[in-house]
């Protein structure tokens, strides 16, 4: 199923449904029941998937994004790296994303990314999946120059709109081995697969419960392939993973 988060008119409160076809059947909640209410898709404006308390992303999961960056002076990472994003920082798919006047390097990277469905804590390899509500394409925005100079990285990597999600949660997905790409104006940037990653998306979920509890509507961005670069306004951004359709992003 793909499940969609949206408005219907203006000024409308958010919405859950199911898209089928040229149809949204509106539920109660995310993955909730349906109301008997249904709408025409072409009357609703799609949201970011997600209601999260939290945004957690996984840094340096491919490891030629690690050489790309300059990163590979030593082995592998033995687990991942975290850091977080707040849900200031999600944006709807198609929505434009204003560059800031406080970065010269303003750059995309392209991610499979997933939504937590139920409260998970202490995962393990064999329930892992159970937790995921649904699968989506993220763009991790980053301000790779304050990247570099901040104590940490909550400027560069999570300002307003630096995360846009979309456009649907995917239900049915088997995240193992699918293509990510990232185009930029219709040129593509990075083009790779998530058998690639260092940490798969099993070993990401049972190594943050450890620690950390995932709610309901948590995002989890998985980490991007190598090609980032940066964007400028009047550029348009689209990720698409494998299955999960297309996350465009205009830059203003």
């Amino acid at each position: 199923m793909k499940l969609v988060r949206f408005t219907a008119g203006d000024g409308g409160a958010a919405q859950w449904g199911v898209l089928n076809g040229t149809q949204v059947q509106v539920t109660r909640g995310m993955g909730g029941k349906v109301t008997g209410e249904t709408l025409e898709a072409a009357q609703v404006t799609l949201l970011a998937p997600a209601e999260p308390s939290k945004i957690v992303c996984v840094g340096r999961n491919y490891l030629d994004h690690i050489r790309e960056l300059g990163n590979d002076t030593g082995d592998l990472p033995a687990e991942p790296g975290i850091f977080l994003k707040g849900p200031n920082a999600l944006a709807e798919p198609g929505g434009s994303v204003q560059k800031p006047d406080w970065t010269d390097n303003f750059h995309f990277e392209g991610e499979l990314a997933l939504v937590i469905g139920q409260r998970a804590r202490n995962l393990t390899p064999q329930n892992a999946l159970a937790a995921v509500a649904g699968y989506t394409c993220g763009l991790d925005l980053t301000a790779r120059d304050r990247q570099k100079t901040d104590l940490q990285w909550f400027r560069a990597k999570a300002a307003d709109r630096f995360c846009p999600l979309g456009p649907w949660l995917e239900t049915e997905f088997d995240p193992r081995d699918v293509r990510v790409q990232t185009r930029v104006n219709g040129v593509v940037r990075q083009d790779g697969r998530t058998a690639q990653m260092i940490f798969p998306v099993v070993d990401i979920l049972v190594y943050l419960t450890r620690f950390v509890t995932l709610e309901p509507g948590d995002v989890v961005l998985t980490g991007t392939p190598e090609g980032v670069g940066p964007v400028s306004p009047g550029d348009t951004v689209e990720v698409e993973v494998e299955g999960l359709g297309v996350l465009v992003t205009p830059i203003s």
